[in-house]
């Protein structure tokens, strides 16, 4: 808009008027995208006249070469109000069909040719000369309608541009120029055939010119000079409506503005346009009028064939005026609205009967009108049940209204929109039912899938998943079917005729739409119909993957149900899902199976129940994967009263961690029995991590709780630390010093020995129990403390597996998936009663032996275990003979009384004694072999000052000695039957 202006500012002066206006209406077309514009000057008898043109056809512009000042046209509006004005174009009226006018705001009618297209229009503004109009600039626009505010100020700059240039213009030097241009005006008045004339209405004479005599057909030798003359050249059928626009103009003082037929010179009939002005004298009477006439035959014509076009259009049309008036109805509109166009006109459009008939209609269309802007809207006729879309289009005179039948259009559209819904829903199923059949894992978890999303889908009742096992159909989920009735049909042989079989034979699906159906699918006497589910329809989907079909998924309803085609195909599909997610489920199901078995093999069977503790257990694994891992917990027996207590991880899961944690159980199980201290287990199973060569890394804890000095002894390496709880509640971590994980640690390994009260509870974990993506691992102690103390105060810690159960859940919920394994032991540590231990220091020497027996027997005798002295003399007196034979003192003598009798001899050194087969020549060797036949079990360990042999033996049940036929046991019997245990030999066996 700028670069326009700027542009016709660098032309130069001394242009002509002509190139001028040239150059102004082709900028002002360019600018608005409009279809053509004008420029009219003002002319002597108060009309405007066209000076140049662009962009328009000779047949418009012909009806525009005059235009009375007066009229209200665009440019004369411009004119009379000094500003630019916008007047929309609109369709012929009624009235203009018959000759007369409407006062639509076209001025003389000539304007009603120009094509009523919606949003057509014309913008004018005045051209001022020292103050006085002198002409109009004039732009017919297009189908975008007014121009906007930024368009008027460019139109506003041109004409100020013209005004400028049109004062620089040179005048014309020549008089023979000037003649020409009178002689090219007249001969342009003579083209568009433009007569005048003057009547003097007092005395009735009438003056025409020339061109009016030609116009009118009246031949200059018959022209009477009286008005008579006119008066026989109209048309008898529009005289009487011509007079009276003629009675009207003068007595409202108004412009007379007529279209009507006259005779021509041949004797046919055209169409004229007539406009004239009336003048009066000081008494007010009317003196004279004086007017022209042009020829309007061909405006005519295209109005004529305009209303044809209108009449016969298939929408319904209606104009009305400003009252809501009808002033045009076509055909169709007729049809619509129920009367002929006669009945129509000039009738309110309320009191027509689409009105009752549509509720609100009335104030849809007035809020339409109200906005001064098109609307559309849809309305349904009562009577004929059809839907029309309504468009209202409002315009400075009256409004027009636009119905399309839309009745068939909508219902295919709605039909087209319910297909697309029902596509978009059907492939909005598949996407859930694939994205959760994508999650599933299990055969359970496909079941699940598919009957959360296809049977509501489908408003069936039933769902059976069956799989081909050893050529027998086995039953892998249902939904809807009674216990009763999925026994009797799991495993069932292959049979002809039975659906299922046949549907997996072909390959295809077998739809039943109700009882009947299926049995007159079925042959005569074939009677295995389930009709104890109460089934009335089924849908039999082969389930095939990998070319090969391995199954069958049968929907089945509670009512009769016909399926569509499109249902068939989309249960077809859903069927080949499912087999793709059952197959795969079931490679997971066996895996998972395998795995498990698996972990239960490397895990404990049980935990022992031991004097010294009793415990429980819990593995949880992953929540994603298999469920194996490198997580494990153990709980040892040791002797004299001791109990270890293992818990380990290796870092990952997967069976490769599961296998390294059962070659390292496997090791901590040799180790404990050697009965090692922590710190060296520790050692030991570091370089065994480290030899494994597969960077492996474990964390393990182990405690070793000695009941008899209730002192627990633990070693960590890189792995949480315990939580110990008080008899009164109270919970504490035993932050001992933590070495790094096995496998990258360096020894020595540190043990702490640990005082811990009776009856107490350790807790033993894996990181994976209280650490987490979203847990940090000091977050979930303080929890796993907060559960302990609430354990305590509602009393449920007694409970080991009750609080096991409890613990897990407050730190690993159901829900919430985890990354890593977890082990969970929970131990309760008994002391032993000290009226349970027994202990006394042996003299040096061989009379250990017969102390040793005095205190086994008198001891025996206070604990009324008198049936187990004779043998735990016996064990007492070999392992001091022993000592005494190839070991130092000082020498120590201990009995315990638990589950077992434990007999302990202590001594200062660590040789151990070996076990070894004795020949018959041999005076010794046969102690251990004596040792090893009348207990239990029987070993050594190391102390701090030396070792301890010891043995078990059960309190429930006596001695192993040799049984003689009458059932009594008898050991090395002399000839009275009795057992001098001075007598026998001690201390035959060597030392490691």
């Amino acid at each position: 808009m700028n670069s326009r202006l700027a542009l016709l500012g660098s032309v130069s002066r001394g242009l002509t008027e002509g190139e001028v206006f040239r150059l102004a209406l082709q900028h002002a077309v360019a600018e608005l995208g409009a279809l053509g514009g004008t420029i009219h000057l003002r002319g002597p008898m108060s009309a405007l006249r066209l000076v140049s043109a662009t962009g328009l056809p000779p047949v418009l512009t012909r009806n525009w070469e005059i235009i009375d000042q007066d009229s209200p046209m665009a440019p004369a509006r411009a004119l009379q109000q000094g500003t630019g004005v916008w007047v929309p174009l609109k369709p012929p009226t009624p009235e203009s069909r018959q000759g007369a006018d409407t006062g639509s705001g076209e001025g003389t009618g000539r304007a009603n040719t120009a094509p009523a297209w919606p949003g057509t229009g014309l913008a004018a503004v005045p051209l001022f000369s020292g103050g006085r109009g002198i002409g109009v600039l004039t732009i017919l626009t297009g189908d975008h309608g007014e121009p906007t505010e930024g368009e008027w100020d460019f139109l506003r700059a041109l004409v100020a541009w013209t005004e400028e240039r049109m004062t620089q213009a040179p005048p014309p030097t020549r008089p023979a120029k000037a003649a020409r241009s009178a002689e090219r005006l007249r001969q342009a008045l003579k083209e568009v055939s433009v007569g005048s004339w003057d009547w003097n209405i007092r005395t009735g004479e009438l003056m025409w010119d020339e061109d009016a005599m030609e116009l009118y057909g009246v031949a200059p030798a018959d022209f009477t000079g009286k008005v008579e003359d006119w008066m026989r050249a109209v048309h008898p059928d529009d005289l009487a409506h011509t007079l009276a626009a003629v009675d009207r103009a003068i007595t409202d003082h108004g412009v007379f503005d007529v279209e009507y037929r006259v005779r021509k010179s041949d004797g046919s009939w055209g169409w004229t346009r007539a406009r004239a002005k009336a003048t009066y004298q000081e008494n007010g009477e009317p003196d004279r009028m004086v007017g022209m006439g042009w020829d309007s035959t061909e405006s005519r014509s295209a109005r004529d064939a305009l209303s044809r076009a209108l009449r016969h259009m298939s929408d319904g049309f209606v104009a009305v005026d400003d009252g809501w008036r009808v002033t045009f109805a076509n055909l169709a509109a007729e049809r619509i609205l129920g009367a002929s166009e006669e009945e129509l006109f000039g009738r309110l459009l309320w009191d027509l009967p689409i009105a009752g008939s549509v509720d609100g209609l009335e104030t849809r269309f007035r809020t339409a009108a109200a906005q001064a802007k098109p609307a559309g809207f849809d309305i349904r006729l009562s009577d004929t049940n059809r839907l029309y879309h309504v468009r209202l289009v409002p315009g400075p005179d009256g409004r027009t209204l636009y119905f399309t039948d839309v009745t068939e259009n909508r219902r295919l559209a709605d039909e087209v929109e319910t297909s697309e819904r029902a596509a978009a829903e059907r492939a909005a199923r598949i996407g859930e039912l694939n994205a959760e059949l994508a999650k599933a894992t299990t055969s359970r978890d496909v079941v699940a899938a598919v009957a959360r999303r296809v049977l509501p889908a489908f408003d069936a009742a039933g769902l059976l998943v069956q799989v081909i096992e050893d050529d027998r159909l086995h039953n892998v989920g249902a939904r809807g079917y009674p216990r009763d009735v999925l026994a009797d049909i799991d495993g069932r042989t292959r049979t002809p005729h039975d659906p299922a079989w046949e549907a997996i034979t072909s390959g295809t699906p077998l739809f039943f739409s109700s009882v009947s159906d299926l049995t007159g699918h079925l042959p005569a006497g074939f009677t295995r119909l389930p009709s104890r589910t109460g089934q009335q329809a089924w849908a039999h989907l082969p389930l095939t993957a990998s070319g090969h079909t391995f199954g069958v998924c049968t929907v089945a309803f509670d009512r009769p149900r016909h399926l569509t085609d499109d249902e068939r195909a989309l249960l077809s599909t859903i069927s080949a899902l499912v087999a793709q997610a059952l197959e795969r489920s079931r490679l997971y199901d066996a895996e998972h199976t395998r795995s498990r078995e698996l972990q239960r093999s490397l895990l404990p069977r049980g935990l022992p129940d031991l004097p010294a503790c009793s415990a429980a257990a819990r593995y949880l694994p992953a929540g994603q994967g298999m469920d194996v891992g490198g997580d494990w917990y153990d709980v040892i027996p040791l002797s004299g009263g001791q109990v270890a207590l293992v818990v380990g991880d290796v870092v990952g899961h997967g069976l490769r961690e599961a296998a390294t944690m059962g070659r390292l159980r496997t090791a901590v199980h040799t180790l404990a029995d050697l009965e090692l201290p922590p710190d060296e287990i520790m050692s030991h199973l570091n370089d065994i991590v480290g030899g494994m060569g597969e960077e492996s890394y474990v964390t393990c804890l182990y405690a070793l709780y000695d009941s008899t000095t209730r002192v627990c002894s633990l070693a960590r390496a890189g792995h949480p630390p315990p939580a110990l709880v008080h008899p009164d509640g109270s919970v504490h971590f035993l932050r001992t010093t933590v070495d790094p994980p096995l496998g990258a640690a360096r020894l020595p390994f540190e043990k702490v020995d640990v005082p811990v009260p009776d009856d107490c509870l350790l807790v033993l974990y894996t990181d994976g129990l209280v650490e987490s993506s979203v847990r940090e691992i000091d977050e979930g102690m303080e929890t796993l403390t907060k559960l302990l103390h609430k354990a305590h105060a509602d009393g449920t810690d007694s409970d080991l597996e009750r609080l096991c159960d409890t613990l897990t859940a407050g730190l690993l919920p159901v829900e919430q998936q985890t990354a890593d394994d977890a082990a969970l032991l929970v131990a309760r540590l008994h002391a032993l009663p000290t009226d349970s231990i027994a202990s006394w220091p042996l003299p040096d020497d061989p009379k250990a032996a017969g102390a040793a027996r005095q205190h086994v027997r008198e001891q025996l005798t206070a604990w009324e275990l008198d049936d187990l002295s004779p043998t735990t003399e016996l064990l007492a007196s070999e392992l001091v003979g022993n000592v005494v034979r190839h070991a130092k003192g000082p020498v120590r003598l201990r009995l315990l009384r638990g589950s077992e009798l434990t007999c302990e001899v202590f001594d200062a050194s660590p040789t151990m004694p070996r076990i070894r087969r004795a020949s018959e020549t041999d005076e010794g060797g046969r102690g251990l072999q004596l040792i090893t036949a009348l207990t239990q079990r029987w070993g050594a360990r190391y102390t701090p000052n030396g070792k301890c042999i010891w043995t078990e033996q059960s309190l429930g049940d006596p001695d192993t000695g040799t049984e003689d036929p009458d059932g009594s046991l008898q050991l090395f019997p002399d000839a009275s039957g009795d057992i001098d245990l001075d007598s026998l030999p001690f201390g035959d066996d060597e030392p490691t």
